[in-house]
């Protein structure tokens, strides 16, 4: 859990203003600064690779159905970093591929919404397993 620590200056002045009247003054300033434990990083950093995989499969499920010309740089890009994370379950549903030199227009495998959960609950899992024992 994130540690907070507080400081309080007060400052008080006594002048006398324009017309003779004695005027006080007092200036409460409070800084705060957190600090983070290192639990509190890891299970940022969890969430934030988590993050950068649902939007890269997010990224190949689109252009997936959308029917992306794979010959393009940025798609053949994705396509290939995404590969390797949907992998694992391209043979979960009988998708069929499109034959040798043949130009598919648009895919729907749900193979990649498979995976984005799959990651999703190995994510939040390790999470629950960082925060087990932390006090309420």
């Amino acid at each position: 859990m994130s540690e907070f620590k507080e400081t309080v200056t007060t400052s008080k002045d006594q002048a006398t203003d324009v017309s003779g009247a004695q005027v006080n003054q007092e200036v409460r300033k409070v800084n705060t600064e957190a600090n983070a434990d290192g639990r509190s990083m890891a299970i940022n950093a969890i969430w934030f690779i988590l993050g950068v995989i649902e939007v890269m499969i997010g990224l190949r499920f689109v252009l997936k159905i959308l029917g992306a010309n794979p010959a393009n740089a940025f798609v053949d890009f994705i396509y290939s970093v995404t590969g390797v994370l949907t992998a694992p379950f391209d043979t979960i549903f009988g998708v069929t591929s499109a034959p040798a030199g043949q130009v598919v227009k648009s895919v729907f495998e749900p193979s990649i919404l498979v995976a984005a959960a799959i990651y999703a609950l190995l994510a939040w899992g390790i999470v629950k397993l960082l925060t087990l024992n932390r006090p309420a």
